[in-house]
């Protein structure tokens, strides 16, 4: 019984994210027809695509985690010698506020909202898409100030994580918007 409510469950789930307008980003559209397919083969002309981004250098601490993240996923085998596009990220903005205040008005956490603008370029084109990737964390002030740093890098290092995994995938969607207008992926 449960395994038929569970079925119809995922059923409808599936049905109403078509009727949204979502569109799996790895997988081929069959030709002629507004139908996607999985036939256990990924579209690999978005990976391709991707695989050709130059991340410029980033000057803080929390840009270089987020460079670094966005190497692996682009570029798993290196930086790309003849690059076909280029990717701009500018300094991250960090904004702290303090939460959590005690009788005496010392906070025992901190809210931290990490923001960076980035731009996707091309030669020939110009400027491709961009916009800003932005992720909202937070720590314990502890008595030990060790153990409070630790948190802070911690959260740096997720923050980035998460900023360049939103970034990836909107770089992703676009190239995926990209193919399906034009239909050719020879034409990107």
């Amino acid at each position: 019984m449960w395994y038929k409510l569970k079925k119809t469950a995922i059923l409808l789930m599936l049905v109403s994210l078509g009727g949204c307008g979502f569109e799996p980003l790895y997988v081929e559209k069959t030709s002629g027809s507004d139908l996607w397919y999985y036939n256990n083969e990924y579209d690999t002309d978005i990976v391709r695509e991707m695989a050709q981004i130059k991340i410029e250098t980033v000057t803080d601490r929390i840009g270089q985690l987020i460079k670094n993240e966005l190497m692996d996923t682009f570029n798993p085998y290196g930086t790309p010698k003849c690059a076909k596009y280029f990717l701009k990220l500018q300094p991250v903005e960090k904004e702290t506020t303090e939460q959590a205040l005690r009788d005496d008005i010392t906070a025992t956490r901190e809210k931290v909202k990490y923001s960076v603008n980035y731009e996707l370029w091309s030669e020939e084109k110009g400027r491709l898409i961009g916009g800003n990737s932005w992720v909202f964390l937070s720590y314990d002030l502890l008595d030990n100030p060790y153990s409070t740093t630790m948190d802070k890098k911690k959260i740096e290092k997720d923050g980035a994580k998460i900023i360049a995994n939103d970034i990836s995938l909107r770089i992703g969607a676009y190239f995926h918007s990209v193919k399906t207008k034009r239909g050719n992926p020879d034409e990107f």
